[in-house]
């Protein structure tokens, strides 16, 4: 039977299976309930305070043409390439935007709820975006060397942006032609009038990449035949620059995308650099390893990843085959130093369609449990409101499943994260942290995938219940505890309130995700 075709029979009888769990009468008891023991749990380590963190792209800020929504209401045209679009991509990808209003209430409401965090604002299109160091009107076209301009009063939006919503800046600079002196190596000149502009407006970087993902230096606008040793020049010559002018700014790199699974499809006749190469040729330059991870290339780009492999072990265990792939590079090259995800979402290229729908909430939650416990300091999704993968829908700013999963995140797991224990059900997923206040409390966060049979777990003590769930995988509306989630009109948002959940065992729907606040675990790593 398919996904999608459960009738209205199977889900009564699903009811029927919770409503006799603990009575020996059900048989969604015929499998045994997951056994929590918040007290005993184990540390793993700790993460950054800011950990869940996403991406504001600079093609946002700058207006210009980003990946087109599948719903989209402008036409397709298949035009000639716009001079602010990736390098080699077909015009009918992409949609133009205006600036976006980062001083609108509703989307800073929104974002505050995310605080504290990382916003990255960045992107292939930064690669060739020109810094306009003056009041007068925006430039009609950007120089050479350059594809688009940014102004004063745009970056100083994003500054302001920032300190309004509780968020620290992680960025990366121009690298494009227009950056280079006579011998193709980078100078700082672009890069020191905006750091130097940030400064007077009151911002400041916390963290910045050298360039845009490197490993792909084509569609990001790289100087032609970029490669290894060019790389370790520019990272020279940036370290030495940054060193100087913003000390205590994290260095992040290399920045590498698409490596670790086989992504591309064959023939493409794409140049990608290793991360390995790079790392080879700058040797321990940098002050954290950062990499970027998508789990399919979307159907807008030709990836071929359904709804129906969304909630699949395979897909999920996605992020983690990746994160091994450059753990072992940072330990080889930069042992020692932290590990940050700079860039992520369901699909590069604008995303799916499941992108926006309950569906990818599995994916989403799985992938930041997963790399806390493997101490991945922070996850910055991409990206807050644009094309088919933002958590915020760009239109309006109405919130998507993932954004309320992510603002549960946010309330309920702090920075201490725990072992939860042997997980013999493969069909369940659990993970834990220490919770925000600590105290000794514990929060548990756990799977349910299957679709077609409830699970269960059980808990020692009383806590706060918290179940997401939606009335299919494809909705783009989610339900906690039963009640459907909507923000208001200037972008408040509801009570978010737990139901009480007694010891014992506690049912998890199918493809449901719940949080388990349990304040009196009384776990001495919580303290």
């Amino acid at each position: 039977m398919r996904r999608n075709a459960w009738s209205a029979a199977t889900r009564l009888a699903l009811g029927i299976g919770v409503l006799t769990a603990g009575t020996g009468m059900g048989w969604a008891q015929q499998v045994p309930a997951v056994k929590i023991e918040p007290a005993k749990m184990e540390k793993l380590g700790t993460v950054d305070l800011l950990f869940l963190s996403y991406n504001v792209e600079m093609v946002e800020v700058t207006g210009g043409r980003f990946w087109r929504p599948y719903k989209s209401a402008a036409p397709k045209i298949d035009a000639p390439p716009q001079p602010n679009q990736e390098v080699g991509g077909a015009s009918s990808l992409y949609q133009y935007r205006s600036p976006i209003d980062l001083s609108n209430e509703r989307l800073r409401k929104l974002a505050s709820a995310l605080g504290p965090a990382y916003v990255r604002v960045s992107g292939t299109w930064q690669n060739s975006t020109y810094f306009q160091d003056d009041d007068k009107p925006v430039m009609k076209e950007a120089p050479a060397g350059f594809k688009s301009v940014l102004t004063r009063a745009e970056w100083k939006g994003v500054v302001d942006y920032a300190r309004a919503v509780d968020a620290k800046i992680v960025t990366s600079m121009s690298i494009s032609a227009g950056t280079r002196g006579p011998d193709g190596v980078w100078t700082p000149a672009q890069a020191k009038a905006w750091l130097d502009f940030t400064k007077s407006a009151g911002g400041n970087i916390a963290a910045a990449e050298f360039m845009n993902e490197p490993t792909f230096p084509g569609p990001g606008n790289a100087p032609k035949g970029y490669d290894a040793p060019t790389f370790a020049k520019d990272v020279d010559a940036f370290r030495t620059f940054l060193r100087k002018e913003s000390p205590n700014t994290v260095f992040l790199g290399p920045g590498g995308v698409m490596e670790g699974l086989s992504l591309l499809p064959a023939g493409g006749g794409m140049k990608l650099l290793g991360s390995e190469d790079l790392l080879k040729a700058t040797g321990p330059a940098f002050d954290g390893f950062s990499y970027h991870f998508y789990g399919s290339i979307s159907r807008r780009c030709k990836g071929k990843t359904a709804i129906g492999e969304a909630l699949s072990a395979g897909w999920l265990d996605r992020t983690e085959t990746v994160e091994n792939f450059y753990a072992q590079l940072r330990d080889k090259y930069l042992p020692g130093k932290q590990m940050w995800l700079t860039e992520t979402a369901e699909a590069a290229c604008g995303g799916d369609e499941f992108a926006g729908q309950f569906a990818d909430s599995f994916r989403f939650v799985n992938q930041l449990g997963k790399l806390a416990q493997k101490g991945v300091q922070a996850v910055m999704h991409n990206t807050l409101a644009s094309s088919d993968y933002g958590l915020l829908n760009e239109d309006g700013y109405a919130p998507r499943p993932n954004y309320w999963s992510a603002v549960l995140w946010k309330r309920l797991m702090g920075p201490v994260v725990l072992q939860p224990g042997t997980q013999a059900n493969a069909d369940v997923r659990i993970f834990a942290q220490c919770t925000p206040e600590g105290k000794g409390g514990v929060t548990v966060l756990a799977m349910n995938t299957s679709s077609d049979r409830e699970q269960t777990i059980s808990i020692p003590i009383a806590g706060e219940q918290y179940t997401l769930n939606a009335s299919g995988l494809s909705s783009t509306e989610v339900l906690l505890n039963g009640k459907l989630l909507a923000a208001g009109p200037d972008g408040s948002l509801p009570a978010l309130a737990g139901k009480h959940a007694v010891p014992g065992i506690v049912s998890l729907p199918v493809e449901s995700i719940t949080f388990i606040a349990l304040p009196g675990a009384r776990n001495k790593r919580c303290r």
